[in-house]
Parts: structure tokens; C-alpha cells; sequence
């Protein structure tokens, strides 16, 4: 444990982990599947179990503004190429999220794009409707940019929570923490779909 425990202090000690998380958290902003609030709240917690707020902060200054860039080129792609040109985009689950966040971005964009933001699927979704639909790119930035602030800014808190409540145990910290971001993630993830079948229940009652 302790040789495990070192290996993971050096890694997060490393220039390249910072390289790593940048690209991450910008490529989770146009494809769910990469796990960047994973790997921020990894690193936090770790960085926090060992006292090092000088990487803190840098971890939380990349990542957001990595998010940030991300949820751009999400943008960017939904405003290019539409929301059905690839063939993961055609998933029922992601279609289901593209029509949501299409209906949502009418009546509510400001609040969809900034809460989309903690919803791995619901960003990607939200932020190509939005390009998609011609959403004005001069409205987009400022929202990408206070979402990736405030997305984290909860990351970087969830990992030092767990570091501080466990000292000096890198590996143990950061399993804890991961865990509580999923769970979090879980239970966001469960309410917006539950919304979306709502609102689909009434506009069939309607």
C-alpha cells in the first residue's frame, strides 16, 4: 500500500498529469465516455490528503478551463454538422437528450446550459442543440465559461472533502472521493431523466 501510495503522490507531483486533465476535461465536453470529473476529483483528493494547495488550485483553474473549451467545440460540432451525423449521436438515450435539451433550450437556455454542465450526457447534448439551433455563440461563451467554472469549482471541493477527511492516504482518498462524484453524478443524472419523461408525459396529455 505504501509503494501504491507513493507512485500515486509522484503521478500527481508530475507536469504531464496537468496535460492530461486539460485534454480530458476538453474531450469529455464533446464525448461522454472520457471520464474527466473522475479524474479531477482523483487528483484533488489526492492533492488534498497530502496539503498541496498550490496544485489545487492549478487542477481547478485546468480543468475549468478545459470544460470550458470542450463545451465549445461541442458547440462548434452541433453548429457544423447537426445532432445526428454520428452514429453514437443516434443512440435512443442520446436522441432522447437531444430532443429534451432542443425543447428545453426555448424556453430556458441560460439555466439548461449552466445545469447541463453536471450531467455528462446532458452537456454534450445541451451544448450541440444549442449550436445546432443557432444559439447565439456570443451568449454561449459566457455561460461555458461560468459552467466550467462552477463544474470545478464542486469537483475540486468533492476531492477535498475526501483528502482532508483522510490524511495522508492518497489511493484510499480518492477511491472515496470518485465514489462520491458517481454517486452525485448518479443521482443528477436520475432526476434529469425523470424531468424529461414528465414533461414528454404531459405533452402527450396535451
Amino acid at each position: 500500500m505504501d509503494v501504491i501510495n507513493e507512485i500515486i503522490m509522484q503521478t500527481v507531483a508530475s507536469p504531464w498529469l496537468y496535460v492530461v486533465l486539460f485534454a480530458v476535461t476538453i474531450i469529455d465536453g464533446f464525448f461522454p465516455p472520457v471520464p474527466s470529473e473522475t479524474v479531477l476529483v482523483a487528483a484533488a483528493a489526492v492533492a488534498a490528503s497530502s496539503g498541496q494547495i498550490a496544485t489545487l488550485c492549478a487542477l481547478g483553474v485546468i480543468a475549468a478551463v478545459g470544460a470550458a473549451i470542450g463545451d465549445n467545440i461541442a458547440f462548434a460540432i452541433g453548429r457544423r454538422v447537426g445532432t445526428t451525423r454520428f452514429s453514437w449521436m443516434r443512440r435512443p438515450r442520446i436522441q432522447a437528450a437531444f430532443a429534451h435539451a432542443q425543447r428545453a433550450l426555448d424556453r430556458r437556455s441560460a439555466a439548461l446550459i449552466l445545469g447541463a454542465r453536471y450531467i455528462p450526457v446532458g452537456r454534450v447534448a445541451v451544448n450541440m442543440s444549442a449550436g445546432a439551433l443557432g444559439f447565439p455563440w456570443r451568449r454561449f461563451v459566457p455561460l461555458s465559461i461560468v459552467a466550467g467554472i462552477s463544474w470545478s469549482a464542486l469537483s475540486i471541493a468533492i476531492g477535498l472533502l475526501a483528502g482532508a477527511w483522510i490524511k495522508d492516504q492518497p489511493l484510499l482518498s480518492a477511491v472515496i472521493g470518485v465514489a462520491v462524484a458517481l454517486s452525485i453524478g448518479i443521482v443528477i443524472d436520475r432526476i434529469a431523466s425523470s424531468r424529461r419523461r414528465r414533461e414528454s408525459a404531459l405533452q402527450l396529455a396535451g
